[in-house]
């Protein structure tokens, strides 16, 4: 049986190596997160990481020809986790609904190819 193969587009691949980029350097979802030190945490508590990975990735919404609309909006939702995760007091606004902070799985078959 044969799957049509398809591959993400430029914009999604640029939005996820730009927030990638400033996750790594610290600088993600300023000025929201200035003075978090997330990046110190990173190496011991990543699953933190993982969730906001999660959490820009599920906000994402794409057009019909697979260009990201709401990066900016993705990654605010991401930058809100990591700052309710290290600040107690701090109140994510809107609450996040379930489905933005799922972990999905990838299909075992993919790590052979």
């Amino acid at each position: 049986m044969y799957t049509e193969k398809f591959h993400v587009s430029k914009s999604l691949s640029g939005a996820v190596r730009q927030f990638s980029y400033w996750v790594a350097h610290g600088t993600v979802g300023y000025p929201l997160l200035e003075g978090t030190d997330y990046i110190s945490h990173m190496r011991g508590e990543s699953s933190f990481i993982e969730q906001a990975f999660a959490i820009f990735m599920n906000n994402l919404e794409l057009d019909s020809v697979g260009n990201v609309l709401n990066y900016k909006c993705s990654e605010n939702r991401a930058s809100q986790y990591i700052r309710s995760y290290f600040d107690e007091s701090y109140e994510v606004n809107p609450p996040f609904e379930n489905w933005k902070t799922k972990l999905y799985g990838i299909s075992e078959d993919s790590y052979s190819k």
